[in-house]
């Protein structure tokens, strides 16, 4: 269910219920931000509270309260909801502890009963601080807090109450415009809350720390609208699921766990994920500034050769690249400098024009004249308590002039966050320049917000497939019936046949030809196991390894494949949450040990099954490694689609799915080996 949450968030009235600290807290916070609508204290004794008249009960109000903080126990934060709801209320925030989160069943039945009692109406939590607006003064907020009123920004959602408050204590020149704690998320989810955020014209990106994602199609949902409505959304992510690993016997629950699905449908989204908190601000910093970044082509600007270098180190392993300069380009950069510096991306301009803003206009304005997705110039300002930046004046506006004349992407990073004071910050904000604190930061932010770029130039992904707890036992399937069922969908498999004996496996061999493949039946991973015999050149061979393997559950006997010029690994797990994912990898038995792997959500479409073998660190031996011949790389792709079609098909019973090896030829794909784990019915 869709509630309006607009009250909630942008109340014209707020009532606020209970004494001790926590609630007065909210009054005053209200009135130091200089809310401008009402604000009616509840109390059954008190007469009034930071100067204005307490009511009695929500009976006794003036009105029907647009917003609510609900600071009373959780007994009595049940009873104050449904008569909040009765009354007409536009939403409420349950400060109050003790629910599901106390991880027992008196807990869970009070949260049922606190979303019992509050109906339609809206709720926050239990267990959270709630809400501030900084846009509109309105706080429903128990606790200090470190933001002031701002007329535009970006909306941080959280799980954890308590670092939502450090982030408002942040010194970096971010904006804030709405934060809100999530608490339980009993009735309204982390999406919904930010689907609410995002209606208002005045919120230019969203954040959102994840430490579980409840509702996917709300996901699904919030993605769409961010699409539509063109704000970018990025995550924190925490948390990794042993979940999707339980009871698993495949080689795919080794690289595709929980951490790698969460991320893996939050990338399908268009919602790139952090790995710090200092990265998600800055991240959201940049989008807030500049917004979506066209490309990832980046310039680095300094008077340092070392910040060069770090800068240059700092881009190995991101995808974002420090474009080499064309010799047309690097010209007018060499006109400005002079014969002594050497022009290159990143650039290390020296200091011979230190000083001289004409020149390093003329230096700045050429360099950003080249045309990069975005310009990172790196300035640290000194200590504002013992020294002057009045040399730096010249720097400052030189970066402005040369912004101003061409119109490009800017960033002014600091190497050291402290070293961006939040009145510089302040300065560059207003002309169109993100003020960046760390290298490292800004090319995590420039690679967000780059992804998202991508993301809203494809089509609108499908829904995931979920699946669901099929009934059931779940079980094994011998290989030659996973073979049998993927073969009926596409999937190409070896020729070969089941056999009782040795004769029979050496009958076998003749009637498919050599080399043959002999494995025993009835075990999942047979390498290990010593059960598989490969390059059998006669029957007697395979006679013979057939009576060393004494498999009283027989043999598979298959033609051997020849050829292959790389071996993959394709999984499909079924998430607890996300559905079902695609692990593409390098396959074999090296598999755990390369570690070398994408994972999609499916379905995943043709082309990001492409990007994912082209994203492979083996990637080079499917396109003639050393003048080996290429692979079929068509034939790879459509055992992908072919075996999301068997996943399709089976939906809610599948659990795990590996075929290792995948061998890709020169002109086509076999499934050397299969496993298959399903469910009965």
């Amino acid at each position: 269910m869709t509630r309006d949450l607009s009250r909630l968030f942008r109340p014209r009235s707020i009532a606020v219920f209970g004494g001790g600290a926590w609630a007065p807290n909210v009054v005053e916070q209200c009135q130091k931000m200089g809310f401008a609508g009402a604000i009616w204290p509840v109390h059954p004794s008190r007469d009034e509270i930071r100067g204005l008249r307490c009511y009695r009960s929500v009976a006794e109000l003036p009105g029907a309260p647009d917003a609510s903080f609900v600071g009373v126990n959780r007994n009595l934060t049940i009873e104050v909801v449904a008569q909040l709801a009765a009354r007409g209320a536009g939403g409420a925030v349950c400060f109050a502890s003790g629910f599901r989160e106390a991880g027992d069943q008196g807990g869970a039945d009070l949260q049922a009963r606190l979303v019992a009692a509050a109906g339609d109406m809206p709720i926050l939590g239990p267990n959270c601080y709630g809400l501030i607006n900084y846009l509109d003064g309105a706080l429903l907020w128990p606790d200090q807090h470190g933001g002031a009123r701002v007329e535009t920004g970006v909306a941080i959602l959280t799980q954890s109450s308590n670092i939502l408050i450090n982030m408002t204590m942040q010194r970096r020149g971010l904006p804030l415009a709405y934060c809100v704690a999530a608490g339980n998320q009993a009735q309204t989810g982390l999406a919904q809350m930010a689907m609410a955020v995002m209606d208002d014209p005045r919120v230019t990106a969203v954040g959102l720390h994840i430490e579980g994602v409840g509702d996917v199609r709300a996901f699904e949902a919030l993605a769409a609208k961010a699409r539509a409505m063109r704000k970018p959304v990025v995550a924190l992510k925490v948390g990794r699921s042993e979940q999707a690993r339980a009871a698993t016997v495949s080689h795919t629950a080794s690289l595709a766990g929980g951490e790698a699905a969460s991320r893996a449908f939050l990338t399908r989204l268009g919602i790139p994920t952090l790995r710090s908190i200092p990265e998600f601000l800055e991240a959201l910093k940049l989008l807030h500034v500049l917004g979506p970044l066209p490309g990832r082509d980046l310039a680095s600007i300094s008077c340092s050769g070392g910040e060069a270098s770090i800068a240059a180190d700092a881009a190995v392993g991101r995808a974002v690249r420090f474009r080499p300069l064309t010799e047309a380009e690097k010209r007018p950069v060499s006109d400005a400098l002079g014969p002594m510096v050497t022009v290159a991306n990143p650039l290390d301009y020296h200091t011979y024009i230190w000083g001289d803003e004409a020149r390093t206009t003329q230096t700045f304005t050429a360099m950003l004249a080249a045309g990069f997705d975005l310009a990172m110039f790196i300035v640290d300002f000194p200590r504002e308590d013992r020294c002057t930046d009045a040399a730096w004046e010249p720097t400052v506006k030189a970066i402005i002039a040369a912004r101003d004349a061409t119109g490009s992407r800017v960033a002014v990073t600091a190497s050291l966050g402290e070293n961006m004071p939040e009145a510089r910050a302040a300065q560059f904000a207003a002309h169109g320049i993100a003020p960046m604190h760390g290298i490292d930061e800004t090319l995590a932010a420039a690679e967000a917000a780059a992804a998202i770029d991508e993301a809203w130039a494809q089509p609108a992904p499908a829904p995931v497939l979920l699946g669901g707890a099929g009934g059931g036992a779940a079980t094994v399937l011998d290989e030659a019936a996973a073979k049998a069922a993927l073969v009926r969908h596409g999937v190409p498999v070896p020729e070969g046949a089941i056999a009782a004996t040795p004769e029979q496996a050496a009958a076998i061999a003749r009637r498919i030809g050599f080399p043959a493949v002999l494995k025993g039946r009835g075990i999942a991973h047979k390498t290990e196991a010593g059960a598989v015999r490969l390059n059998l050149r006669s029957a007697d061979e395979v006679a013979a390894a057939a009576r060393g393997m004494d498999y009283a559950s027989g043999f598979l006997v298959e033609r051997m494949v020849e050829g292959g010029v790389a071996e993959l690994i394709l999984g499909v797990m079924r998430d607890p949450v996300y559905g079902y994912t695609l692990t593409i990898g390098a396959g074999g038995i090296l598999t755990e040990l390369l570690a070398d792997s994408a994972t999609l959500m499916i379905p995943a479409g043709e082309a990001e099954i492409r990007a994912a073998l082209a994203g492979l660190k083996t990637a080079p031996l499917l396109h003639g490694y050393r003048g080996r011949p290429q692979a079929d790389i068509d034939a790879a792709v459509a055992a992908c689609l072919a075996l999301q079609a068997y996943v399709a098909e089976t939906d809610d019973r599948l659990e795990e799915l590996d075929i290792n090896p995948l061998i890709v030829t020169p002109h086509g794909t076999v499934a050397a080996d299969a496993l298959i784990r399903i469910r009965e019915g």
